[in-house]
């Protein structure tokens, strides 16, 4: 197979890859409507700490054997099937214990978190981290044999699962359980929608994924190997170490809630707030997700072409240039974004400028990156995270009890600001590539400058006025980017002559 081949099995691999992703954000995205117009925000706001309890402990649990299976499975001397058989075996009996435990503490655990009512939600994170940790290895292996089609597929089953299961319960359970008060779900879940909806529908998607795996698992007759498995945790094991602080840095501060918050007794109410605000900026997440999925395998298939640092540079140019259009695309507009949320959430849309920034930053920061992973010098991620992972914690636990969930927010965004200009600098030193920050700064400081003149528009104008005048004002950031491009054309063509 030549190269363009390659490369091209390469793309739309990662075409089918990302897109069961993507599609995963956007439907959790499409039920935010569903969750905050039936759940309250103290509610919204459990739900919130159970699954970043759920990510930090999938991190955990999977012990980094993911990635090491790719590394094992490729190499000379050992059998994938002895591999993957004893990833599996490892994985599953560390979260086997956990789900143990769960059962056997989650009464007492519920008692002292509060929760003494519910304490069968802590067998359901249980099982939620059981099936989920041992299909991440069966994930890893159809990855690692590129059946990529099959990997989407199961992967769009789980989500379309779990986002079925969710309406059943919100629009239909309610009724048929005031009907039908003995019915086969009334021991596991409540009558009226709360936090657990959420919850019993994605284990309801793990348990139906786990099952989709099953023809796959007799076909992989077992046959662990107790030095391979040795050799593969000694790899995988600091991995996991490493992947820890970027996932804490992700969901530290909802942790911190619980501790931190201005009003003890309003925690909960706060942090359902926050995350509907968070949720509502996803959209530059998701944009920035995407670009990823297409960036990452460019920019490691143009390091042998001319000037490949200049066009990298150009890359993040135009990233940021669309970036700051969603960001005003959504500011502009938030007074009518912030109707996919209920009433009582609505005073956590303050944060969503914020946020959009702090997931540009984060998308900023990817592009950056790239200079230690061309360059092998991946260790620096390490230091990189953790900095910004101390940046989250300092802010949350000064800040926290004094502004509540908008220091949450611009915790995430000075933490990737700090991440961004130390990658930057780093970058400039090992591996230095031609990014024309004043640029960059200036399309930045522009958009900034059309939002402030947005705001200070007096509330006396009628709203659609408003409307009219915002969008006119897009027109003006987009136009302003068409001819500085013009002006850039022009003054590269007037220098070249120059030069000849």
């Amino acid at each position: 197979m030549g190269m363009r081949q390659i490369l091209g099995k390469l793309a739309g691999q990662t075409a089918i890859y990302g897109t069961s992703t993507i599609v995963a954000r956007f439907l959790n995205y499409m039920l935010l409507p569903l969750y905050t117009y039936t759940l309250s925000t103290s509610d919204y706001g459990v739900l919130t700490e159970f699954m970043s309890y759920i990510a930090v402990f999938q991190v955990l649990l999977t012990l980094g054997l993911e990635t090491g299976c790719f590394r094992f499975a490729n190499k000379e001397g050992y059998e994938p099937r002895k591999v993957f058989s004893g990833a599996l075996l490892a994985v599953s009996a560390v979260s086997a214990v956990f789900l143990l435990l769960m059962i056997l503490f989650g009464r007492s655990l519920a008692v002292r978190m509060g929760y003494g009512g519910y304490w069968n939600i802590y067998i359901y994170i249980g099982v939620i981290l059981f099936a989920d940790c041992f299909t991440a290895i069966l994930f890893a292996k159809l990855r690692c044999e590129s059946r990529a089609w099959r990997f989407a597929v199961f992967k769009t089953v789980k989500i379309l699962t779990e986002a079925g299961t969710n309406l059943l319960l919100f629009l239909w359970y309610p009724g048929y359980a005031a009907a039908h008060p003995d019915n086969l779900l009334s021991g596991l879940i409540p009558a009226v929608p709360d936090f657990s909806y959420p919850i019993f529908a994605i284990v309801v998607s793990c348990v139906v994924c786990f099952l989709l795996f099953i023809p796959d698992l007799l076909r992989l007759h077992l046959s662990p190997d107790s030095g391979t498995l040795k050799k593969m945790l000694r790899y995988s094991l600091p991995l996991m170490v490493a992947g820890l602080p970027g996932v804490m840095n992700d969901f530290l501060d909802r942790i911190l809630f619980r501790f931190f918050n201005v009003d003890d007794s309003l925690w909960r109410a706060d942090l359902g707030v926050y995350q509907a605000g968070v949720k509502v900026a996803v959209i530059m997440s998701l944009f920035v997700q995407m670009f990823r999925f297409a960036a990452e395998p460019f920019f490691f298939s143009n390091t042998g072409q001319k000037d490949f640092k200049r066009v990298y540079a150009s890359v993040m140019e135009y990233f940021v240039m669309f970036c700051m259009l969603i960001f005003l695309g959504v500011v502009f507009y938030l007074d009518v974004i912030e109707l996919i949320v209920g009433r009582d959430f609505r005073a956590g849309m303050d944060i969503v400028p914020v946020m959009l920034l702090a997931y540009m930053m984060m998308g900023m920061l990817f592009n950056v990156s790239m200079w230690y992973k061309l360059s092998d010098r991946s260790s620096f991620a390490i230091y990189i995270t953790l900095a910004g992972l101390v940046v989250t914690a300092v802010i949350n636990i000064c800040f926290l009890p004094v502004y509540s969930y908008h220091a949450a927010a611009w915790g995430h965004f000075a933490s990737y600001l700090i991440m961004l200009v130390l990658s930057a600098v780093l970058g400039s030193k090992y591996y230095p590539i031609p990014y024309r920050w004043g640029r960059i700064l200036s399309v930045i400081a522009f958009a900034l400058l059309l939002y402030g003149a947005a705001m200070a528009m007096p509330g006396s104008i009628p709203y659609g006025w408003t409307l009219a005048l915002r969008t006119l004002l897009i027109g003006v950031y987009l136009g302003g980017l068409y001819f500085s491009e013009i002006y850039l054309k022009r003054y590269k063509r007037h220098e070249s002559k120059d030069s000849q």
